[in-house]
């Protein structure tokens, strides 16, 4: 996920400063990102709802693992979380760049 976040990154960094992106180019470029942007927030909701589950629904032996794996990989976890979460902000300001063409 880093890897193909950062691939991302780079692109749109370069198409953003590009000068001569017609507003045709610019409206495409835009759709394909907003495309990935939801594939980078399918991963957060994965995340949510599992963490949800394992609070809320009464306690059976999948769960518990999940618990236990949950706590295990927290500050990975985190780490992670605040790299995808900093990079779909950037995806966000890319967005908004195309859109003012």
């Amino acid at each position: 996920m880093k890897k193909r976040l950062q691939f991302y990154l780079n692109y749109y960094e370069t198409l953003t400063t590009k000068k001569s992106l017609t507003t045709a180019e610019a409206a495409r470029e835009q759709k394909q990102l907003l495309i990935q942007i939801q594939f980078f927030q399918h991963e957060r909701l994965i995340t949510i709802l599992s963490l949800f589950a394992s609070l809320l629904l009464p306690k059976q032996p999948v769960l518990l693992a999940l618990d236990i794996l949950f706590l295990v990989l927290l500050i990975p976890y985190i780490f992670h979380y605040y790299r995808l979460e900093n990079g779909v902000q950037k995806l966000y300001e890319y967005y908004d760049k195309l859109s003012c063409r």
